[in-house]
């Protein structure tokens, strides 16, 4: 499987925007594609929501893929 982690610039970020920003698809329109899917996971659950607000802590899973949000620094 792979992982990346990605960080934080603030508070959370929408699920379709995470799979933009870690190169998972070309735009937030096919973020939301594969959401409504039903392939993507938050934490071991499907998730359906396409602009859910991800947070520190979470893992976000698509196929063999698995993202781990991270705090961004403090500025």
């Amino acid at each position: 499987m792979q992982e990346i982690e990605f960080q934080l610039s603030g508070e959370y970020v929408e699920l379709n925007q995470l799979l933009k920003m870690v190169g998972l698809c070309d735009s937030g329109g096919a973020g939301k594609a594969l959401v409504a899917e039903g392939i993507v996971s938050v934490d071991g659950q499907l998730e359906l929501r396409k602009t859910a607000k991800i947070r520190s802590g979470a893992v976000v899973t698509l196929g063999d893929v698995s993202i781990s949000v991270i705090a961004g620094q403090e500025k």
